[in-house]
């Protein structure tokens, strides 16, 4: 035994002196044995927070793990998935940042992105994007990699999905056959005007025209401008050589306002739109309504006649157009909490370039969650279904790099080259990467938030009276300070101008 004894303290002899050496040596294994001293590391572990709409999937823990096998692999990381209620999200993202909570990756939205930093609670990304990034590069438009930025630096990185929008109006096709009403002649708004009055004469039980979404108006879903991130100053058609304008004092506002007020007092829109709390699938569903005003995309057709039990048909109004606003709303930061960020941006690389991760996070596992049909489509195995299955949390949107993820049966399985193309094609805001900081005014941005809040939605969805109502909301909107806001926001948008020429 005391033999045995000898030999083992002589064998931790020569590795304290082997592992000298190689601290000698800049505290590196030979190169040679360079790959093998990296798998014998502890990997780092990543906490990566995001929402999900309903509960954690019962199977996370077995898709964290597939994914774990995948990061330790190529770059020698793990992650703890911190899936959070989008009702809570929110607040629990604040709790995490102003607590210094352990958090490494962390969904972004537009609506609270300007706050986030300047609150210098998250990373800038330049450079880590130039050493650890080059699939984001590769995935991203500089253009839209270059949307976020904030006084010249990116805190967020956009996930590659739809950057345009097209406005128009989604209609149910069976009531637009029946009633003879030619989706491809509908181009204005006095062609929607002409097909709602058809309804109304002929189907009497049916509402014409309802909001897009629940607490949004008519016009939310028709503009002409980009809003730059909030329409307290906006940019009409998306250009007007950069010169900002109060949206509620223009000519073409004031006849719009007009124009949804006889809609809505010749019976064509919902009575109670303005107060509405019911869904548009509910309101389809239930046999209640034909239409409604919407921000469009490549799959739209296919998406809302899934969602609304019934096969919709759609006509073109404003053509796409990206704006900041569209690139920027579902992003990924790295958190000043990050004590890893360069390999933060390494697993969040991943997610732009790596396949296998994106459809783990998309899909879950293959043979559990989901099987391969043909090609890039999959379905539920047989025996699983929505419900069923352990992991469906079908925010392809949200996870990195969509255009890398499969589709699920039901839809085109060219979407994503159409998505694609449709990106490629837009027209591009002149105003596209400006971001509006309110620090400066955030007295008077609340103040006219406010004056916003009580007036805008009745205005356009045609509720009251725009000749008695108008001048009173602009009014408000003035004596809260609207024209400070303006002229901060037209002081920066220039100087922005001036470093992005």
């Amino acid at each position: 035994m005391k033999k045995n004894l000898m030999i083992a303290c002589a064998l931790v002899t020569a590795a304290a002196l082997f592992l000298t050496a190689c601290q000698g040596n800049g505290g590196d294994a030979p190169a040679a044995n360079g790959e093998a001293s990296k798998t014998r590391e502890q990997a780092a572990d990543l906490t990566v927070a995001f929402p999900i709409f309903g509960a954690v999937p019962k199977d996370l823990k077995a898709v964290q793990d597939a994914i774990n096998q995948i990061a330790r692999e190529k770059i020698n990381a793990t992650v703890t998935l911190t899936p959070i209620s989008f009702g809570n999200w929110d607040q629990q993202a604040n709790l995490m940042l102003s607590s210094n909570e352990e958090l490494d990756l962390m969904y972004v939205g537009s609506n609270n992105y300007s706050n986030y930093v300047a609150k210098g609670q998250l990373i800038a990304l330049d450079k880590l994007v130039e050493q650890y990034g080059q699939g984001i590069k590769e995935a991203l438009d500089p253009a839209y990699l270059k949307a976020p930025q904030i006084a010249g630096s990116i805190y967020g990185i956009p996930t590659v999905r739809d950057f345009a929008v097209y406005s128009g109006i989604a209609m149910r096709k069976d009531l637009a056959d029946k009633n003879g009403i030619d989706v491809n002649q509908i181009r204005t708004l006095d062609d929607v005007e002409v097909a709602l009055k058809t309804i109304k004469e002929n189907e009497p039980n049916i509402t014409p025209l309802i909001p897009g979404n629940v607490g949004v108006s008519i016009l939310d879903r028709y503009r002409t401008y980009d809003n730059l991130g909030d329409s307290i100053g906006v940019l009409p058609k998306f250009d007007n050589d950069l010169k900002i304008v109060n949206l509620y004092e223009t000519e073409e506002y004031t006849q719009l306002v007009k124009k949804v007020r006889s809609w809505y007092t010749s019976g064509l829109i919902l009575k109670d739109a303005a107060t509405n709390k019911t869904t548009v699938p509910d309101l389809m569903k239930s046999n209640r309504s034909f239409a409604y005003m919407s921000n469009m995309k490549p799959g739209f057709v296919e998406q809302e006649s899934k969602n609304n039990g019934m096969t919709m048909v759609t006509s073109t109004l404003i053509q796409p157009v990206s704006t900041t606003s569209n690139v920027t709303g579902v992003m990924w930061g790295i958190p000043i909490n990050s004590k890893m960020p360069e390999k933060a941006m390494e697993f969040l690389n991943l997610m732009y370039a790596d396949a296998d991760i994106v459809n783990l996070l998309n899909w879950g596992i293959e043979g559990q969650h989901y099987v391969i049909k043909a090609d890039n489509v999959i379905d539920f195995p047989d025996g699983v279904d929505a419900q069923k299955s352990g992991y469906n949390l079908n925010l392809g949107w949200l996870f990195g790099n969509q255009f890398l993820s499969y589709v699920f049966a039901g839809n085109d399985p060219e979407i994503w080259g159409k998505m694609d193309q449709f990106n490629k094609s837009a027209v591009k805001s002149k105003a596209l990467g400006f971001t509006f900081d309110a620090s400066s005014v955030k007295a008077e941005y609340a103040a006219v938030t406010n004056v916003i809040t009580e007036y805008k939605l009745p205005l356009e969805t045609g509720s009251v009276d725009p000749d008695k109502i108008l001048p009173e909301f602009i009014s408000k909107l003035k004596s809260a300070g609207i024209d400070k806001i303006i002229a901060e926001k037209q002081k920066q948008l220039n100087e922005w101008a001036k470093n992005n020429q």
